[in-house]
């Protein structure tokens, strides 16, 4: 079997900055085991696998070194990319069919747009393996599909140090940490170590609850959100309710095939 491969660095414009994703072209469905070695064998934050049903519409799922998980920004933005610029080069929109239902990327420019699901936390209790595990107290937690930490500034979300085996103790996917931004509308990192991710350089799906929250703070509805990781990333993000609009630009790194 030979399927083609490519690694596209998303929310970014530069080679080795924003977060890296694997994404293969399939012509057929392959078997969960085998897509989750292909996805350890990579040990990217997230493999996509991607199949063209018709007419532009495709079949898209995401798996971590670790586990299928329900939603990826980073490896969807990827895709997209991919499908523009390798697969479809006419094509404007591209609809992916996922396990967090239909979802649309469109590319104007250099920027592609992806639609996805809002998930605004519920507030909740700061508990002490929460504190343990950060390294230090946030004034607020809220808990969607990730727990969601928030901070005073910009400079407590750079300096945190998780331990990451207290993290693992969590119960949730990962945990996001967040600020106002000193020159963007807001700040981020993501850690999911029970994933095989200790730190995400960039994440797109952190976006659905990270902009319902500022949207409530900061009494709007676009923003310009910067993700501090070592690698870094930007998005654009814009809240419509129920849906939340995401941006980005995307670069290639690689092409080629795997031989299975």
């Amino acid at each position: 079997m030979r399927i083609p491969i490519y690694q596209i660095d998303a929310f970014t414009d530069h080679q080795f900055k924003g977060n890296p994703a694997a994404v293969c072209m399939l012509k057929n469905s392959i078997s969960d085991d085998l897509m989750q070695n292909i996805a350890r064998e990579n040990n990217l934050s997230e493999t996509a696998f991607c199949i063209n049903k018709k007419n532009n519409i495709y079949d898209l799922r995401w798996f971590t070194p670790e586990d299928e998980i329900d939603l990826c920004g980073h490896a969807t933005l990827g895709t997209a990319y991919v499908i523009f610029n390798f697969i479809d080069k006419e094509s404007n929109e591209v609809v992916f069919h996922t396990k967090s239902g239909v979802l649309k990327v469109m590319k104007k420019e250099k920027l592609m747009t992806m639609v996805f699901p809002s998930r605004p936390g519920e507030k909740c209790n700061v508990t002490d393996q929460i504190i343990l595990g950060l390294g230090k107290e946030p004034k607020e937690l809220y808990k969607a599909r990730d727990y969601m930490a928030v901070f005073e500034t910009e400079d407590e979300i750079k300096n945190l140090k998780p331990d990451m085996e207290l993290l693992k103790k969590i119960d949730s996917i990962g945990i996001i940490v967040t600020a106002k931004g000193n020159k963007v509308d807001f700040v981020s990192r993501y850690f999911a170590p029970n994933c095989g991710i200790f730190e995400d350089p960039v994440t797109g799906s952190s976006h659905c609850t990270l902009v319902p929250y500022w949207k409530g703070v900061l009494k709007k509805d676009t923003f310009v959100a910067h993700q501090l990781s070592d690698r870094g990333g930007r998005l654009y993000c814009t809240d419509l309710g129920k849906k939340i609009e995401i941006s980005g630009e995307a670069v290639s790194y690689l092409e080629g095939y795997i031989n299975i």
